[in-house]
C-alpha cells in the first residue's frame, strides 16, 4: 500500500522543475524531500493510531490544536488536491499529445470527474495494475538512458551550482512526488499488530521509493543533463528520445498517460470527499454536502472539483500546478506536525525532534517555492481564514 500510494505519475512530471530550480542539485533536493516526508509520515502515523477517523489532518488539527487549524488543514488540503490534479491532467497531456495539452487535459478531467459521478471506483487490482506499469516504465526508462549511448555519470553527480535556495525550491518540487505516503498511517485498523507493523512501513516504503526515484533521476540526468530535462513537460520521455532506444518512447508515453490517469481519478475522488467533510460540519458550503440518491456520491462536490480544475489545466502550466500543490500540502503536513508536537511520548513513540523538524522542514520548503506558487497559495490561505471567519459569525 506504501508504494502503490507513492509510486505514481509525480516522478514522470516533478523532475522538469526540479531541475530548472537546482541544476544538479537535484539529487540534494531529492534527498530533502524523502527526510521532510519521513517526519511527516511518523507524526501522521502517531496521529492516526489515536484518531482512526477519517479526514486526516482536518480531524487532528482540530483535536490536537483547535477548529481554526483544522479547518486550515482541510482548506490547505482541498486547494491543495485541487493542484495536483490539474498537475496530472497536464501530465497526462504532455505525454499523450502535447500539441493540444490544455484541451486534451480539460477533456481528461470531464471525462473522469463523470466516472466518479457516477460511483465507479478504481479497484485494489487497478491500482496493483498502474503500480506494476509504472515500475516497467520506470525500468525502461533507466536500461534505455544508461545504454543508449548518450550517458555521462558525471552529469549527475550532485553540485551547489543553483545555491541553497535552488536546492530547497528543488526539494518542494520533488515533495510533490512523494505525495500519498501518509495512506501507510490511515490502516491502523486494518493490519496485524500496527503498532509494530505501521512504524516498520513507513521508513521501509520511503527507503524504497527514494532508491527508485534516485535511479532514475540519475538515469535521465546522466542521459540529457539537468538543462534538457528542466526544459520539457515529459522529461523521462526526453531521457528515452535521447538514445539509440528512442523508438522505445512511446512506451513510456503510455505509462505515464495510464499512471496519470489513474492517480487523477483518485484524487478527485479523495477531494471530493473531504469537500463533503467538511461541508456536512459547516465548514464549506452545506449545499457540497449532498449525495445523490441513487449513484450514493457526494454529487455537487464532485461536479465542483471537476469544474474547478477543469478550468485550472487551461491558463496554468505543469510547473505552476506541482509548486501551488506542494505550497498547499507542505502547510497540510505543517498542520500535522505541530499536531504531533502536542502528544505525549508514549503515544507518539518518536523522539519530540521528529515533528519539530517536520514542521520547521515543511514551512522552510513552502517558503522556498516560487513567488508564482508563494503568492497565489498566501491568497487562498487568507480568502480560507475569510471564510472561516465569516461562518463562525453566523448564528448556529
Amino acid at each position: 500500500m506504501g508504494l502503490g500510494s507513492m509510486l505514481g505519475a509525480g516522478i514522470f512530471a516533478a523532475l522538469a522543475p526540479a531541475a530548472h530550480a537546482s541544476g544538479n542539485g537535484l539529487m540534494i533536493g531529492l534527498t530533502v524531500a524523502a527526510l521532510v516526508a519521513y517526519c511527516n509520515a511518523t507524526s501522521s502515523a502517531a496521529l492516526a493510531a489515536l484518531y482512526p477517523e477519517s479526514g486526516g489532518t482536518y480531524v487532528y488539527g482540530r483535536r490536537r490544536l483547535s477548529a481554526f487549524w483544522g479547518f486550515l488543514a482541510g482548506w490547505c488540503f482541498v486547494v491543495g488536491k485541487l493542484a495536483s490534479c490539474a498537475a496530472m491532467a497536464l501530465t497526462f497531456a504532455a505525454y499523450a499529445a502535447p500539441g493540444i495539452a490544455r484541451p486534451l487535459a480539460a477533456i481528461a478531467v470531464i471525462a473522469l470527474t463523470a466516472v466518479n459521478y457516477f460511483g465507479i471506483s478504481k479497484t485494489a487490482l487497478a491500482t496493483r495494475a498502474i503500480v506494476a506499469i509504472v515500475l516497467a516504465c520506470l525500468a525502461l526508462v533507466v536500461f534505455a538512458a544508461l545504454f543508449g549511448g548518450t550517458a555521462d555519470l558525471r552529469r549527475a553527480a550532485p553540485a551547489m551550482t543553483a545555491g541553497l535556495n535552488g536546492i530547497l525550491q528543488a526539494a518542494a518540487f520533488l515533495f510533490f512526488a512523494f505525495a500519498g505516503y501518509a495512506r501507510i498511517a490511515t490502516l491502523g485498523e486494518e493490519v496485524v499488530d500496527p503498532a509494530k507493523t505501521i512504524p516498520r512501513a513507513i521508513p521501509l516504503a520511503l527507503g524504497l521509493v527514494l532508491a527508485v526515484y534516485t535511479v532514475v533521476a540519475v538515469s535521465a540526468l546522466a542521459a540529457v543533463g539537468a538543462e534538457a530535462l528542466a526544459a520539457t513537460a515529459a522529461p523521462l520521455a526526453a531521457a528515452v528520445e535521447s538514445g539509440r532506444f528512442a523508438g522505445w518512447a512511446p512506451v513510456v508515453r503510455i505509462g505515464a498517460t495510464v499512471a496519470s490517469l489513474g492517480v487523477l481519478l483518485s484524487l478527485l475522488a479523495g477531494i471530493s470527499r473531504t469537500a463533503f467533510a467538511m461541508a456536512a460540519n459547516g465548514d464549506l458550503p452545506r449545499w457540497l454536502a449532498s449525495v445523490h440518491p441513487h449513484y450514493r456520491v457526494p454529487d455537487h462536490a464532485e461536479v465542483a472539483a471537476g469544474a474547478i480544475v477543469a478550468c485550472v489545466v487551461v491558463v496554468a502550466d505543469v510547473r505552476d500546478a506541482i509548486g501551488f500543490s506542494s505550497f498547499a500540502v507542505l502547510l497540510y503536513y505543517a498542520i500535522a506536525n505541530a499536531a504531533a508536537v502536542t502528544l505525549r511520548r508514549d503515544v507518539r513513540r518518536t523522539p519530540l525532534a521528529l515533528p519539530v523538524a517536520g514542521l520547521f522542514g515543511c514551512v522552510l520548503l513552502a517558503s522556498s517555492l516560487p513567488l508564482t506558487s508563494v503568492v497565489p497559495g498566501l491568497a487562498l490561505v487568507v480568502a480560507g481564514c475569510v471564510v472561516h471567519w465569516t461562518r463562525s459569525k453566523r448564528p448556529s
